[in-house]
């Protein structure tokens, strides 16, 4: 008789393949929203205030390079997670220390312009990173993530 000693993988759920692709829309949405409002794309931030567009490009390199992280991290954690990857942990973890950071900093900038509601959307964009890392750490520790 001999023994079967191969680790049998953990079944990869059809909620991987849901939370991923929620995931690349969601992330896939701040990219654009990213790329449009760096290229200064007329069209697109048209229905924004001015003083909202002048604090935008009025804000230091770190903030852009705050909200890249973010939105690009989110963007390939997703991927990878579709991928079955190790890294869609790594890089969610990124783009959640990111999002973090960018609202702690807009949150104490004294010139920042108020919007209506925009005083919960940034909770709402931390939220969602800390549950896109927590469920890639999950399938990390159930193996399904190599």
């Amino acid at each position: 008789m001999t023994e079967d000693t191969s680790v049998i993988a953990p079944r990869t759920g059809w909620h991987l393949w849901l939370v991923g692709i929620l995931a690349i829309l969601w992330n896939g949405f701040g990219c654009v929203d990213f790329t449009m409002t760096i290229t200064r794309n007329e069209a697109y931030l048209k229905p924004y205030p001015p003083e909202l567009i002048d604090y935008f490009f009025t804000m230091p390199w770190w903030t852009w390079a705050l909200w890249a992280v973010g939105v690009f991290g989110g963007l390939l954690g997703a991927i990878t997670l579709l991928l079955r990857s190790t890294w869609a942990v790594k890089l969610f973890a990124l783009s959640l220390l990111a999002a973090v950071a960018s609202t702690i900093n807009g949150m104490t900038a004294t010139d920042a312009p108020k919007m209506e509601g925009g005083e919960f959307f940034p909770f709402v964009i931390v939220g969602i990173a800390l549950v896109q890392l927590l469920y890639a750490f999950w399938q990390m520790r159930r193996g399904v993530l190599r």
